[in-house]
Protein backbone atom coordinates (compact mmCIF):
# COMPACT_ATOMS: atom_id res chain seq x y z
CA UNK A 1 0.00 0.00 0.00
CA UNK A 2 2.83 2.38 0.83
CA UNK A 3 4.48 1.70 -2.52
CA UNK A 4 1.22 2.24 -4.41
CA UNK A 5 0.45 5.41 -2.46
CA UNK A 6 3.91 6.80 -3.32
CA UNK A 7 3.63 5.86 -6.97
CA UNK A 8 0.15 7.27 -7.54
CA UNK A 9 0.23 10.27 -5.23
CA UNK A 10 -2.15 9.13 -2.50
CA UNK A 11 -1.31 11.17 0.60
CA UNK A 12 -3.94 10.12 3.15
CA UNK A 13 -2.32 6.96 4.55
CA UNK A 14 -1.67 6.97 8.31
CA UNK A 15 2.06 7.55 8.95
CA UNK A 16 4.54 4.77 9.58
CA UNK A 17 6.21 1.82 7.90
CA UNK A 18 4.42 -1.29 6.66
CA UNK A 19 4.30 -2.92 10.10
CA UNK A 20 2.89 0.20 11.74
CA UNK A 21 0.33 0.56 8.99
CA UNK A 22 -0.68 -3.08 9.35
CA UNK A 23 -1.16 -2.59 13.08
CA UNK A 24 -3.31 0.48 12.40
CA UNK A 25 -5.61 -1.49 10.13
CA UNK A 26 -5.92 -4.32 12.63
CA UNK A 27 -6.72 -1.92 15.47
CA UNK A 28 -9.38 -0.18 13.40
CA UNK A 29 -10.88 -3.51 12.42
CA UNK A 30 -11.01 -4.68 16.04
CA UNK A 31 -13.06 -1.68 17.12
CA UNK A 32 -16.26 -3.73 17.37
CA UNK A 33 -18.07 -1.41 14.96
CA UNK A 34 -19.04 -2.32 11.41
CA UNK A 35 -19.14 1.37 10.49
CA UNK A 36 -15.60 1.92 11.84
CA UNK A 37 -14.47 -1.25 10.11
CA UNK A 38 -15.79 -0.02 6.77
CA UNK A 39 -13.97 3.34 7.15
CA UNK A 40 -10.63 1.61 6.67
CA UNK A 41 -11.56 0.85 3.09
CA UNK A 42 -11.11 4.51 2.14
CA UNK A 43 -7.36 3.86 2.21
CA UNK A 44 -7.32 0.55 0.37
CA UNK A 45 -9.61 1.99 -2.28
CA UNK A 46 -7.55 5.18 -2.35
CA UNK A 47 -4.45 3.41 -3.64
CA UNK A 48 -6.38 1.36 -6.22
CA UNK A 49 -7.56 3.98 -8.68
CA UNK A 50 -5.24 3.03 -11.54
CA UNK A 51 -5.02 0.00 -13.81
CA UNK A 52 -1.48 -0.94 -12.79
CA UNK A 53 -2.43 -0.82 -9.11
CA UNK A 54 -5.49 -3.02 -9.64
CA UNK A 55 -3.50 -5.54 -11.66
CA UNK A 56 -0.79 -5.74 -9.00
CA UNK A 57 -3.19 -6.14 -6.08
CA UNK A 58 -5.24 -8.80 -7.87
CA UNK A 59 -2.08 -10.65 -8.92
CA UNK A 60 -0.74 -10.76 -5.37
CA UNK A 61 -4.17 -11.72 -4.05
CA UNK A 62 -4.25 -14.84 -6.22
CA UNK A 63 -0.64 -15.70 -5.33
CA UNK A 64 -1.25 -15.30 -1.59
CA UNK A 65 -4.37 -17.46 -1.68
CA UNK A 66 -2.54 -20.17 -3.64
CA UNK A 67 0.36 -20.11 -1.18
CA UNK A 68 -2.17 -20.64 1.62
CA UNK A 69 -3.41 -23.82 -0.06
CA UNK A 70 -6.62 -22.40 -1.53
CA UNK A 71 -7.57 -24.20 -4.76
CA UNK A 72 -10.67 -22.18 -5.64
CA UNK A 73 -11.62 -18.68 -4.55
CA UNK A 74 -14.41 -16.23 -5.22
CA UNK A 75 -13.05 -12.77 -4.52
CA UNK A 76 -15.45 -9.86 -4.34
CA UNK A 77 -14.83 -6.16 -4.83
CA UNK A 78 -16.87 -3.06 -5.72
CA UNK A 79 -15.92 -1.67 -9.16
CA UNK A 80 -17.75 1.60 -8.49
CA UNK A 81 -15.21 2.44 -5.77
CA UNK A 82 -12.30 2.45 -8.24
CA UNK A 83 -13.47 5.13 -10.66
CA UNK A 84 -12.47 8.28 -8.73
CA UNK A 85 -9.50 8.97 -11.03
CA UNK A 86 -11.34 8.45 -14.28
CA UNK A 87 -11.34 4.70 -14.85
CA UNK A 88 -14.45 3.28 -16.47
CA UNK A 89 -16.16 0.32 -14.83
CA UNK A 90 -15.07 -1.96 -17.66
CA UNK A 91 -11.45 -0.82 -17.20
CA UNK A 92 -11.62 -1.73 -13.53
CA UNK A 93 -13.04 -5.21 -14.10
CA UNK A 94 -10.64 -6.02 -16.90
CA UNK A 95 -7.65 -4.92 -14.79
CA UNK A 96 -8.69 -7.13 -11.87
CA UNK A 97 -9.36 -10.12 -14.12
CA UNK A 98 -5.95 -9.64 -15.72
CA UNK A 99 -4.37 -9.60 -12.27
CA UNK A 100 -6.09 -12.82 -11.30
CA UNK A 101 -4.88 -14.37 -14.56
CA UNK A 102 -1.28 -13.34 -13.90
CA UNK A 103 -1.44 -14.45 -10.27
CA UNK A 104 -2.84 -17.83 -11.25
CA UNK A 105 -0.03 -18.32 -13.78
CA UNK A 106 2.62 -17.22 -11.29
CA UNK A 107 1.26 -19.65 -8.70
CA UNK A 108 1.25 -22.48 -11.24
CA UNK A 109 4.90 -21.78 -12.02
CA UNK A 110 5.65 -22.40 -8.33
CA UNK A 111 3.68 -25.65 -8.29
CA UNK A 112 0.49 -24.20 -6.81
CA UNK A 113 -2.80 -24.51 -8.64
CA UNK A 114 -5.67 -22.15 -7.98
CA UNK A 115 -8.72 -20.93 -9.84
CA UNK A 116 -10.09 -17.48 -9.01
CA UNK A 117 -13.59 -16.28 -9.80
CA UNK A 118 -14.75 -12.73 -9.27
CA UNK A 119 -17.89 -11.39 -7.60
CA UNK A 120 -18.82 -7.82 -8.53
CA UNK A 121 -20.24 -5.97 -5.55
CA UNK A 122 -22.58 -2.98 -5.53
CA UNK A 123 -22.65 -0.71 -2.49
CA UNK A 124 -26.02 -0.95 -0.81
CA UNK A 125 -26.06 2.75 0.18
CA UNK A 126 -25.50 3.83 -3.46
CA UNK A 127 -27.76 3.63 -6.51
CA UNK A 128 -25.64 1.76 -9.06
CA UNK A 129 -26.64 -1.83 -8.32
CA UNK A 130 -28.40 -2.45 -11.63
CA UNK A 131 -25.39 -1.04 -13.48
CA UNK A 132 -23.05 -3.36 -11.57
CA UNK A 133 -25.36 -6.32 -12.13
CA UNK A 134 -25.25 -5.64 -15.87
CA UNK A 135 -21.47 -5.42 -15.63
CA UNK A 136 -21.34 -8.82 -13.91
CA UNK A 137 -23.39 -10.42 -16.66
CA UNK A 138 -21.27 -8.75 -19.33
CA UNK A 139 -18.10 -10.36 -17.98
CA UNK A 140 -19.50 -13.67 -16.77
CA UNK A 141 -17.75 -15.65 -19.51
CA UNK A 142 -14.33 -14.16 -18.69
CA UNK A 143 -14.01 -14.69 -14.95
CA UNK A 144 -16.91 -12.93 -13.19
CA UNK A 145 -19.03 -15.59 -11.52
CA UNK A 146 -21.62 -13.55 -9.67
CA UNK A 147 -22.99 -10.38 -8.09
CA UNK A 148 -23.29 -9.08 -4.54
CA UNK A 149 -24.33 -6.08 -2.49
CA UNK A 150 -22.35 -5.01 0.58
CA UNK A 151 -21.88 -2.14 3.01
CA UNK A 152 -23.68 -0.99 6.13
CA UNK A 153 -26.95 -2.91 6.54
CA UNK A 154 -28.93 -0.69 8.89
CA UNK A 155 -31.11 1.66 6.88
CA UNK A 156 -30.17 0.09 3.57
CA UNK A 157 -32.30 -3.04 3.14
CA UNK A 158 -31.62 -5.35 0.20
CA UNK A 159 -35.06 -4.63 -1.24
CA UNK A 160 -33.72 -1.21 -2.35
CA UNK A 161 -31.96 -3.15 -5.12
CA UNK A 162 -34.77 -5.39 -6.35
CA UNK A 163 -34.29 -4.33 -9.96
CA UNK A 164 -30.70 -5.57 -9.90
CA UNK A 165 -31.64 -8.93 -8.41
CA UNK A 166 -34.53 -9.35 -10.81
CA UNK A 167 -32.15 -8.66 -13.70
CA UNK A 168 -29.72 -11.31 -12.42
CA UNK A 169 -32.52 -13.88 -12.23
CA UNK A 170 -33.68 -13.01 -15.73
CA UNK A 171 -30.13 -13.59 -16.96
CA UNK A 172 -29.85 -16.97 -15.16
CA UNK A 173 -26.99 -15.50 -13.14
CA UNK A 174 -25.88 -16.03 -9.55
CA UNK A 175 -25.81 -13.60 -6.66
CA UNK A 176 -25.16 -13.48 -2.94
CA UNK A 177 -26.28 -10.81 -0.51
CA UNK A 178 -24.60 -9.53 2.62
CA UNK A 179 -27.35 -9.97 5.20
CA UNK A 180 -27.69 -10.82 8.86
CA UNK A 181 -24.33 -9.44 9.98
CA UNK A 182 -25.02 -6.12 11.70
CA UNK A 183 -28.79 -6.35 11.25
CA UNK A 184 -31.19 -9.09 12.21
CA UNK A 185 -33.69 -11.54 10.81
CA UNK A 186 -35.64 -9.04 8.67
CA UNK A 187 -32.53 -8.46 6.56
CA UNK A 188 -32.10 -12.20 6.02
CA UNK A 189 -35.80 -12.66 5.24
CA UNK A 190 -35.76 -9.87 2.66
CA UNK A 191 -32.57 -11.17 1.05
CA UNK A 192 -34.12 -14.61 0.58
CA UNK A 193 -37.84 -14.15 0.13
CA UNK A 194 -37.92 -10.81 -1.68
CA UNK A 195 -34.59 -10.79 -3.48
CA UNK A 196 -33.97 -14.52 -4.07
CA UNK A 197 -30.34 -14.70 -2.91
CA UNK A 198 -28.43 -17.88 -3.73
CA UNK A 199 -26.20 -17.42 -0.67
CA UNK A 200 -26.07 -15.24 2.44
CA UNK A 201 -22.99 -13.17 3.21
CA UNK A 202 -22.44 -13.80 6.95
CA UNK A 203 -26.02 -14.62 7.98
CA UNK A 204 -24.95 -14.99 11.61
CA UNK A 205 -28.18 -13.52 12.95
CA UNK A 206 -30.13 -16.55 11.72
CA UNK A 207 -29.24 -17.86 15.16
CA UNK A 208 -31.85 -15.44 16.56
CA UNK A 209 -34.49 -17.77 15.09
CA UNK A 210 -33.14 -20.78 17.00
CA UNK A 211 -33.85 -21.54 20.66
CA UNK A 212 -31.87 -24.08 22.69
CA UNK A 213 -33.24 -25.51 25.92
CA UNK A 214 -31.30 -26.50 29.03
CA UNK A 215 -30.81 -30.01 27.67
CA UNK A 216 -29.24 -28.72 24.47
CA UNK A 217 -32.23 -29.42 22.24
CA UNK A 218 -32.65 -26.88 19.46
CA UNK A 219 -35.95 -25.57 18.16
CA UNK A 220 -35.80 -23.88 14.76
CA UNK A 221 -38.14 -21.06 13.83
CA UNK A 222 -39.67 -21.02 10.39
CA UNK A 223 -36.99 -18.86 8.77
CA UNK A 224 -34.13 -20.86 10.26
CA UNK A 225 -35.81 -24.10 9.21
CA UNK A 226 -36.23 -22.76 5.69
CA UNK A 227 -32.55 -21.78 5.48
CA UNK A 228 -31.47 -25.23 6.65
CA UNK A 229 -34.00 -27.19 4.61
CA UNK A 230 -33.18 -25.33 1.40
CA UNK A 231 -29.43 -25.74 2.03
CA UNK A 232 -28.86 -22.00 1.66
CA UNK A 233 -25.12 -21.40 2.09
CA UNK A 234 -23.99 -19.20 4.97
CA UNK A 235 -20.73 -17.38 4.24
CA UNK A 236 -19.43 -17.23 7.82
CA UNK A 237 -16.40 -15.11 8.74
CA UNK A 238 -15.67 -15.77 12.42
CA UNK A 239 -12.80 -13.34 13.08
CA UNK A 240 -14.37 -10.55 11.06
CA UNK A 241 -17.66 -11.01 12.92
CA UNK A 242 -15.79 -10.51 16.20
CA UNK A 243 -14.09 -7.41 14.78
CA UNK A 244 -17.41 -5.81 13.82
CA UNK A 245 -19.26 -6.82 16.99
CA UNK A 246 -21.50 -9.45 15.38
CA UNK A 247 -20.04 -12.05 17.77
CA UNK A 248 -18.14 -11.74 21.05
CA UNK A 249 -15.63 -14.55 20.50
CA UNK A 250 -14.95 -17.63 18.39
CA UNK A 251 -16.41 -19.78 21.17
CA UNK A 252 -19.63 -17.74 21.18
CA UNK A 253 -19.85 -17.45 17.41
CA UNK A 254 -23.02 -19.02 15.96
CA UNK A 255 -20.91 -21.14 13.59
CA UNK A 256 -20.54 -23.76 16.33
CA UNK A 257 -24.29 -24.26 16.78
CA UNK A 258 -25.09 -23.90 13.08
CA UNK A 259 -22.48 -26.48 12.09
CA UNK A 260 -23.77 -28.86 14.77
CA UNK A 261 -27.29 -28.45 13.36
CA UNK A 262 -25.91 -29.10 9.88
CA UNK A 263 -26.77 -25.82 8.21
CA UNK A 264 -24.83 -25.27 4.96
CA UNK A 265 -22.00 -23.49 6.77
CA UNK A 266 -18.90 -22.29 4.94
CA UNK A 267 -15.76 -20.68 6.38
CA UNK A 268 -14.46 -17.44 4.90
CA UNK A 269 -11.89 -14.74 5.69
CA UNK A 270 -14.00 -11.69 4.78
CA UNK A 271 -11.02 -9.34 4.65
CA UNK A 272 -7.55 -10.74 5.19
CA UNK A 273 -5.92 -7.33 5.65
CA UNK A 274 -8.36 -5.79 8.09
CA UNK A 275 -8.68 -8.87 10.29
CA UNK A 276 -5.12 -10.14 9.80
CA UNK A 277 -6.31 -13.63 8.87
CA UNK A 278 -5.96 -16.34 6.26
CA UNK A 279 -8.03 -19.41 5.50
CA UNK A 280 -5.46 -21.40 7.47
CA UNK A 281 -5.78 -19.18 10.54
CA UNK A 282 -9.59 -19.25 10.43
CA UNK A 283 -9.64 -23.03 10.19
CA UNK A 284 -7.04 -23.30 12.98
CA UNK A 285 -9.10 -21.05 15.26
CA UNK A 286 -12.13 -23.29 14.75
CA UNK A 287 -10.07 -26.39 15.48
CA UNK A 288 -8.69 -24.87 18.68
CA UNK A 289 -12.10 -23.68 19.85
CA UNK A 290 -14.46 -26.49 18.85
CA UNK A 291 -12.06 -29.44 18.56
CA UNK A 292 -12.78 -30.00 14.89
CA UNK A 293 -10.76 -32.64 13.05
CA UNK A 294 -9.78 -33.10 9.38
CA UNK A 295 -13.19 -34.58 8.59
CA UNK A 296 -14.90 -31.46 9.93
CA UNK A 297 -12.64 -29.18 7.92
CA UNK A 298 -13.32 -31.25 4.83
CA UNK A 299 -17.05 -30.84 5.47
CA UNK A 300 -16.68 -27.05 5.60
CA UNK A 301 -14.59 -27.09 2.43
CA UNK A 302 -16.96 -29.33 0.48
CA UNK A 303 -19.85 -27.14 1.65
CA UNK A 304 -18.07 -24.16 0.15
CA UNK A 305 -17.35 -25.92 -3.12
CA UNK A 306 -20.93 -27.17 -3.42
CA UNK A 307 -22.05 -23.57 -2.97
CA UNK A 308 -19.64 -22.03 -5.49
CA UNK A 309 -20.95 -20.17 -8.51
CA UNK A 310 -19.27 -22.58 -10.92
CA UNK A 311 -20.94 -25.06 -13.21
CA UNK A 312 -21.93 -28.29 -11.47
CA UNK A 313 -19.45 -30.46 -13.36
CA UNK A 314 -16.58 -28.11 -12.49
CA UNK A 315 -17.54 -28.08 -8.82
CA UNK A 316 -17.78 -31.85 -8.79
CA UNK A 317 -14.36 -32.20 -10.40
CA UNK A 318 -12.73 -29.97 -7.79
CA UNK A 319 -14.43 -31.85 -4.95
CA UNK A 320 -13.60 -35.36 -6.20
CA UNK A 321 -10.26 -34.76 -7.89
CA UNK A 322 -8.66 -32.11 -5.69
CA UNK A 323 -10.35 -31.47 -2.33
CA UNK A 324 -11.16 -34.99 -1.17
CA UNK A 325 -7.77 -36.44 -2.23
CA UNK A 326 -6.08 -33.48 -0.53
CA UNK A 327 -7.84 -34.13 2.76
CA UNK A 328 -7.26 -37.88 2.42
CA UNK A 329 -3.54 -37.19 2.19
CA UNK A 330 -3.69 -34.97 5.29
CA UNK A 331 -5.61 -37.57 7.28
CA UNK A 332 -3.14 -40.27 6.25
Amino acid sequence: MIELAHRFGYTELPPGDANVLGDWFHAAAHSGSLVRYLETFSHTVGVMQHIDALVRVATECAEDLADDGVVYAEVRFAPELHTEQGLALDDVVEAVLEGFRQGTENARARGRRIRVGCLLTAMRHAARSLEIAELAVRYRDTGVVGFDIAGAEAGFPPTRHLDAFEYMRQQNAHFTIHAGEAFGLPSIWEALQWCGADRLGHGVRIVDDISVDDDGNAQLGRLAAYVRDMRIPLEMCPTSNIDTGAAKSIAEHPIGLLAKLRFRVTVNTDNRLMSGVSMTSEMAALVETFGYDWADLQWFTVNAMKSAFLRFDERLALINDVIKPGYAALQA
